[in-house]
This record gives C-alpha cells, structure tokens and sequence, in this order.
C-alpha cells in the first residue's frame, strides 16, 4: 500500500494546511509550504472547500506537495455537497494530480445549501466515500473523536460509526483536537476495547492568540482542562505572552504523547510555518 510510506517515515509529525481564499494568496502557501518541508514531516494535509474552486485548489496545492516537494500529500474530501458525480469527478481530478491519500470527512452544511438539501444529500456519511476511494487505489485517512462527535448521542455510539468507518476500510485515524492529554488515552483505550486495530494520528492546535479559543471551542467541541484556562486567564490581555504560552502548551502536549509512544502527532497550523517551526525545534 501507497500510505505504508507516511509510517515509514522517521518523523511521527505532520501538517495540516488550508487554502488560500484567493487565488492571488497562492505564492504566500507555498512559501509556507516551503518552509514546511524543512522540518521533514511525515505528510501534510490539505483542507477540501465544499464548492468547485475549493476543491482544485486542493488537488492543486496536495499536487505540489506531493510531486514537488516529495513529501506525502493528504488531500480532504468532504461528502456534505457531493453528488455522485462530483465525486466520481473529484477521484479522476486527484488521480491525473498523482495525488494518492484522502481523508475522508462529512463536513459542515456549505452555506449556500438549505437544510432541506443537507438532509437529503447523496453521501449521508464519510465511510460511505471510503469503499470507491478504496477501489480507485487511494489510502483513506478518516477522522475521529476523543470527546465524541458534537451529533453522537454518547461514546458507545460514536465508536460504533468509528468502527464501521473502520471496517469500510480506513487505514489510519486523524484526531479532533484537544487540550487534555489524559482523555486521549483513555479513547485509545477504548477503541482497543472496541477493536478498533488502526495508527491514530493525534490532533495538536497551538493557540497562540486568546481570540483563538473561542473559535476553536465552536468548531472542535473540545473542553478546556483548568491548565488551559489558566493560561488564558493569566496572559489574554498579552499578545506576545500568550502566543509564547500557547506554544509551549502545545509543545508539552506533544512531548507528553511522544513518551507515551503516541502514533503521530498532526499539528494544525492555520498556516503559519513559523509555529510550526518553533515546535519543532523544542522537541
């Protein structure tokens, strides 16, 4: 399988990135890109927009990584707007691109589709992608959860998707992020119980800016542990402490999951290289 390259890497740190709003942003990425690269990551990732100029810039940008800069791509695919064709449309797209691992995702109801539309939307669920991505040759990264999916009524039923998600053939998991070290674990912990035999990537997101946890909480559902919210509380009136605070936090977390053999750590960067590269050179 194409995706063994990502675990025979020597580094257990990879990226997440997303695209330029704007098509005149591009050359700012890809220096960002570039300076990704240095630091010798596993893969990075690329964020799917739900509509048509989205998604190539995706394919585009997942390109570059991959066939420019030689380090293993991840491109997301959410099904939320996806119609049949668009699919089948979007697999023929990153295959011609040489692009060869997606991530799988539902994604959020874009804003210009009716809840009546999102309701009854073609791909209810990712792991209704995983099969045909699976058969076009793709490696298929999925999404989970340590504090459980915002919709799941509790655990038990958000590993039970997980799972099937799982048996549809994903080869590895990306997490949510969180904050709390110690409930990571114990998710681990269950999906071992649950049977659940596949790399989870954990998911790390430095906050370097208090406006930033706001946003995150929203987007996330992750809970924040008094450590957290002590930082905010001592330095949010102070942009360069708590970018500093955040850093660090983010740092500590990592060492942490590293000592306990963690499978790869996925830093969500928001773009910004220079975080990245302050983490990596403290680990």
């Amino acid at each position: 399988m194409k995706h063994s390259s990502i675990f025979q890497s020597d580094s257990n740190i990879s990226f997440e990135i997303f695209p330029p709003k704007k098509w005149e942003s591009f050359p700012n990425l890809y220096e960002t890109l570039d300076a990704l690269k240095e630091l010798h990551p596993s893969f990075i990732s690329c964020t799917y927009g739900a509509g048509g100029s989205n998604s190539k810039k995706t394919a585009e940008i997942v390109s570059y990584i991959q066939n420019t800069l030689g380090i293993e791509g991840i491109a997301h695919l959410t099904c939320a707007a996806l119609t049949e064709e668009s699919f089948l449309s979007t697999i023929r797209t990153f295959q011609q691109k040489g692009i060869h691992n997606v991530l799988a995702l539902r994604g959020d109801k874009p804003a210009d589709m009716t809840d009546e539309a999102f309701q009854s939307r073609v791909y209810q669920h990712p792991s209704e992608l995983i099969p045909a991505l699976k058969d076009a040759g793709f490696t298929v990264a999925a999404a989970c959860y340590p504090e459980k999916h915002f919709e799941s009524a509790d655990m038990g039923e958000d590993l039970f998707f997980l799972k099937h998600k799982v048996g549809q053939g994903a080869d590895f998991l990306i997490s949510q992020l969180f904050f709390d070290n110690d409930i990571f674990y114990r998710f681990l912990e269950m999906c071992e119980k649950a049977g659940i035999h596949v790399p989870v990537e954990a998911g790390i997101m430095p906050i370097t800016s208090a406006k930033m946890i706001g946003t995150t909480i929203n987007l996330s559902g992750a809970s924040i542990p008094k450590s957290m919210s002590d930082l905010l509380a001592r330095y949010q009136d102070s942009p360069d402490d708590m970018r500093k605070a955040g850093i660090d936090y983010a740092i500590r977390q990592i060492q942490d999951l590293q000592s306990h053999d963690a499978d790869g750590i996925h830093i969500y960067t928001m773009n910004h290289a220079d975080v990245a590269k302050e983490i990596c050179k403290a680990l």
